[in-house]
């Protein structure tokens, strides 16, 4: 993305963490690859909204976050000195992981391709209810996010898994189901802790801005 300045190792993590698709201990990076994401790295990857980090004890808990993930739609630089073959392993990698094997997986986003539980509608489903294969995808998406049924999950982490839907599809697929039994959409209680991104990613229903959903309640 022209203007994020990344480098080739903060290009890296990105892959790292989209790998892993799920929050990790930057301990266990260090543990399992080798990885260290320093102060300096996680700053500025934080500041542009590619990686969520919170303090957990006395290290870092790390995921790629929502703008990470359509990030990681575009290509990477990994060119390092004195390291070329591992900067076009990685962009091969990474290249041919959106080009190709996305494609072929049925998944329409990275976010998809590497969630822990899969996300997709069938093709019967989509086949004969876009719409209804639309909604049967957020719930999929849903679970892929919760920590466990009924739990809140910001629109904000589930948006980037419909970056193929235009937004005004999405938002109605979320109306629909808010009015399904078990489903409920809310605004962030504490609002000093929304950041640009959750109030770009609120949903306008009922006269408000929400912010979560939940599934299972």
């Amino acid at each position: 993305m022209a203007g994020d300045d990344l480098t080739a190792s903060e290009s890296a993590i990105l892959v790292v963490l989209m790998a892993e698709a799920r929050e990790v201990l930057n301990t266990e990076l260090r543990e399992r690859y080798n990885l260290d994401v320093r102060k300096p790295q996680r700053d500025k990857l934080t500041r542009l909204h590619y990686v969520a980090s919170r303090k957990s004890g006395s290290t870092y808990a790390l995921q790629l976050d929502d703008k990470g993930w359509v990030r990681m739609q575009s290509d990477l630089d990994f060119a390092l000195r004195g390291a070329s073959a591992l900067g076009a392993a990685l962009t091969a990698l990474q290249a041919n992981l959106r080009d190709r094997v996305l494609a072929r997986s049925g998944c329409a986003t990275l976010a998809e391709l590497f969630a822990v539980t899969d996300v997709r509608a069938s093709a019967s489903t989509a086949a004969a209810d876009p719409a209804g294969a639309l909604a049967a995808r957020v719930v999929s998406a849903y679970r892929a996010l919760a920590d466990a049924p009924g739990a809140w999950v910001s629109l904000r982490r589930l948006r980037p898994f419909f970056a193929d839907v235009p937004r005004e599809d999405l938002d109605e697929a979320l109306r629909r189901l808010s009015r399904s039994e078990g489903v409920a959409l809310a605004p962030e209680s504490n609002q000093k802790t929304l950041t640009e991104v959750d109030i770009a990613a609120a949903l306008r229903l009922g006269g408000q801005d929400n912010h979560l959903l939940a599934i299972g309640v």
